[in-house]
């Protein structure tokens, strides 16, 4: 069997950017840290985390008083943050840069008297983040349909946000009955979408064309993991998500000779080279990797976590992590 790896898979740099701070939050201020929700959507992620000394909660509520609290990469709602102030808790913002950057141009639509538009997925953390940072009502879409259905008139000034993890090609029909319905519609320019979101499904695109299985790990409730397969089996290539090796189906490669492996962005590469141990337990395979686009996207540390040389004298110290804390 002949193993195809796509390129680029796997771990985004805003996913990166929230492991780190994890980490370095539980080496400078010691454990337990907390986080507010799963802080990528992995459970491996998840338990290897746990077990160096995070906890992982559901509401700021549970957190004790003066405890190092962490906000997820998917982002939070105001009222979340105000929550976090109130209790005084030392906070550090792993939101990814480019969550925060639909936040801020979400809040500008709305500061400009436009109706805002998300389009996105109903329950995702990142879109109840996103609804949650603007005052005004939002109105959420996932298809064309629901477009047609949005209490809006056709002369109401609008505009539209997306949530990150779906690319332009997920959005354009949606996008385009915005437009053949609002004449006056304003949204974010091409250039904003998630690279990581794109340059990940192009890959499984090409893929696609030149194997006969494709192998998407990441987490069930992953929305850019499951978009990965779904878009492998769109194309007409059968498609398949595992978390690991463990969950492999043997009648999923079964008499295939070329089988593609990809991971989504909040996926580790060491759960991909998992399944690869799982594949070769079925019989030999050799291991190339398909040639695409490498990413040397990297996002600034807060500044509470960056490295300097007053860092032995103030390991513990968090009166300069504040609620509000963005460092984007």
């Amino acid at each position: 069997m002949q193993v195809l790896l796509a390129e680029p898979r796997g771990f985004c740099a805003g996913v990166v950017r929230a492991i780190d701070i994890v980490e370095r939050a539980i080496e400078k201020f010691g454990a337990p840290v907390y986080v507010r929700h799963e802080i990528v959507h992995n459970r491996h992620v998840v338990d290897s985390l746990q077990a160096r000394g995070a906890r992982f909660v559901d509401e700021i509520d549970q957190i004790p008083t003066r405890a190092v609290t962490i906000f997820s990469a998917h982002g939070v709602s105001r009222g979340v943050e105000a929550t976090a102030r109130a209790r005084e808790l030392p906070v550090l913002d792993a939101t990814c840069p480019l969550v925060t950057k639909v936040h801020a141009q979400a809040r500008r639509f709305v500061a400009e008297g436009r109706a805002l538009v998300l389009i996105g997925h109903a329950g995702h953390a990142e879109v109840i983040g996103t609804m949650g940072q603007v005052t005004a009502p939002v109105h959420l879409v996932e298809t064309v349909a629901d477009v047609e259905r949005l209490p809006l008139a056709p002369d109401a000034p609008v505009a539209y946000v997306t949530q990150t993890t779906l690319s332009v090609g997920d959005t354009r029909a949606t996008i385009e009955a915005l437009k053949n319905r609002f004449a006056d519609l304003a949204g974010p320019e091409t250039s904003d979408i998630c690279y990581a979101t794109h340059n990940r499904q192009n890959a499984v695109r090409e893929l696609a064309r030149r194997v006969e299985v494709i192998l998407v790990v990441g987490a069930k409730n992953s929305s850019n993991s499951n978009r990965l397969t779904e878009i492998g089996r769109e194309i007409g290539i059968p498609s398949y998500l595992l978390a690991d090796g463990s969950e492999l189906d043997p009648q999923w490669v079964a008499g295939a000779t070329v089988v593609g492996l990809t991971a989504g962005a909040s996926a580790p590469e060491a759960q991909v080279q998992d399944v690869i141990r799982a594949l070769r337990q079925l019989g030999p395979v050799e291991v190339s990797t398909l040639p695409g686009i490498q990413e040397k996207v990297e996002f600034r540390m807060p500044a509470a976590l960056v490295a300097t040389a007053r860092d032995a004298d103030s390991a513990s110290d968090t009166s300069n992590l504040t609620p509000s804390l963005r460092s984007a």
